[in-house]
């Protein structure tokens, strides 16, 4: 079975309603993780440390989707 890698990654939004952060370079990569719930886990940490800023948004990225996009995951 293939790994299905996860990264947690989050910044500073220009519109909360959306997925454009303000300046790339300045990106808090959390890290990557190798299942799902260990990446949900450190997505709700960084979230829940900057759940007063409404600009502030964490994601978690399903990285093996863009590795193996054809993998068949049942």
């Amino acid at each position: 079975m293939a790994q299905l890698l996860h990264l947690v990654m989050g910044g500073r939004v220009k519109d909360p309603r959306g997925l454009e952060f303000e300046d790339l370079n300045n990106l808090d990569i959390v890290g990557v993780f190798p299942d799902k719930a260990s990446a949900e886990e450190a997505w709700r940490g960084a979230a829940q440390r900057t759940v007063d800023d409404a600009e502030m948004k964490y994601v978690v990225v399903h990285l093996h989707r863009l590795l193996e996009p054809d993998l068949k995951l049942d």
